[in-house]
């Protein structure tokens, strides 16, 4: 056989990306739904249909700064008592002056009634007298105290917004699956929401595994390798919604790493560990967790998946909790790829998110790029829209396995599993990489 039918035979031997995830995701359920304080909301996924309770505004109210006061009284057809002649060089040659019979502030709560030839001085979200169709900005007037002379009539209703006017009670607000952003909550408080039912952002515990590990603020030397992967995966997790805790670094000790996961599972919603899913003779991760251990852990499967980089991944459950984890590669490269291929559709999942996948685009590809076959290949890669439409993607230099070229990514090209080369020009799918900067 040759070298490229001894690699598709090879890749005929692992699991599709597809039907690995498909089958983690069946195995997990969004977290029960907790009943939650507005100010404690944010962040979290709502578990339910919310409707508004109350309209917005609650009452007529003004939305500037001025006089309200009858439209018929200012309208530029009458000259009704308040009629005089403008000074020099206002528009129509005339103004209107009203008297002002009292001041209207946010707080004011007593209905009061406009009469004929009369305004009140209001600030902006006091409540309109009755009879008040518009507000005349002071901009407009000479700020009159007791009485006010105006000089550019506004339109009927200018100046107010009335009860209702944005949102009227009953009207739905948000649906379960949406996230809660600063300016729905600000929504929720308008219309008399005061608490809302959510689902918690997941509790996720990191762990790095293995002897060669050293913490960071040191350089590496033969024997050791920095722990990159716990701070990044944790970063990542965060990033993800969740609630994330790093606990450092576990050497490739049995009963070190059963004991850690078992203290954790009584804080965690998943735990993420990376390292050891291999099968050389240090991968101690798959060596433990593949087995029961008392019927109290696992097992964790491990298979062997279609995905560059990183075809090794482990999930299960560890604990009588039953406590859902992750098991990524130790290359921090592979390990990163895989939080976003695996990882991160599992917490949206348990919080409770809908789409539980990044977005994607197709984009026109700028360089060629070769692939291994029957992998489907996930790699960094810079997207930019086009003028006229549509988007162009630029692979980042050194591949997936390449640091610095997944922190300037702003995608992952993804090159499906019978593609060995995609040529410059063609059109490629896209996961959109919500990078903060």
């Amino acid at each position: 056989m040759t070298a490229t039918a001894d690699a598709e035979a090879a890749a005929n031997e692992l699991t599709p990306l597809a039907d690995y995830l498909g089958s983690v995701l069946r195995r997990l359920r969004a977290l029960p739904p907790l009943d939650l304080d507005l100010t404690q909301a944010y962040g979290n996924v709502l578990a339910e249909d919310v409707v508004a309770p109350h309209s917005f505004p609650a009452f007529d109210q003004a939305a500037v700064d001025g006089y309200a006061a009858r439209w018929e009284d200012i309208s530029g057809g009458s000259r009704g008592p308040g009629y005089v002649p403008a000074p020099s060089g206002m528009p129509g040659g005339r103004s209107i002056r009203l008297n002002v019979v009292g001041d209207l502030g946010a707080a004011s709560w007593r209905p009061v009634r406009l009469t004929p030839g009369a305004c009140f001085s209001v600030a902006a979200g006091a409540p309109l007298p009755i009879g008040a169709d518009v507000v005349v900005p002071v901009e407009w007037t000479d700020q009159g105290m007791a009485a006010v002379e105006i000089f550019r009539a506004p339109k009927r209703g200018y100046g107010l917004r009335r009860a209702g006017e944005e949102l009227v009670a009953g009207t739905l607000l948000a649906r379960a699956g949406a996230y809660v952003s600063p300016a729905l909550v600000a929504v929720f408080a308008a219309t008399g929401i005061g608490h809302v039912v959510v689902r918690p952002s997941p509790r996720v515990v990191i762990v790095a595994t293995g002897d060669e590990l050293v913490d960071v603020g040191r350089g590496s030397q033969p024997g050791q390798v920095v722990d990159t992967n716990s701070h990044a995966l944790t970063a990542a997790a965060a990033e993800a919604g969740a609630l994330a805790y790093r606990v450092g670094i576990c050497d490739d000790d049995p009963e070190a790493l059963r004991g850690l996961l078992e203290d954790q599972t009584l804080r965690a919603d998943l735990i993420i560990t990376t390292g050891g899913t291999g099968t050389g003779p240090g991968d101690m991760v798959r060596r433990i967790l593949s087995r029961r251990d008392g019927g109290r852990a696992g097992p964790v499967t491990f298979t062997e998946v279609a995905l560059y980089p990183g075809t090794a991944l482990g999930f299960g459950t560890v604990g009588a909790e039953e406590v859902p984890v992750v098991c990524l590669p130790g290359e921090p490269g592979a390990a990163l790829i895989g939080f976003e291929v695996l990882a991160r559709p599992a917490i949206q999942l348990l919080a409770g998110a809908e789409p539980v996948f990044r977005p994607s685009v197709r984009a026109h590809l700028l360089e060629t790029v070769s692939s291994p076959v029957g992998l489907r290949e996930f790699r960094p890669a810079h997207v930019a829209e086009r003028r006229g439409g549509g988007y162009t993607v630029q692979p980042m230099a050194g591949g997936p396995f390449t640091l610095s070229g997944l922190a300037e990514a702003n995608g992952l090209l993804v090159l499906g599993e019978r593609v060995t080369t995609a040529a410059a020009g063609s059109t490629v799918d896209v996961l959109l990489l919500d990078r903060r900067r």
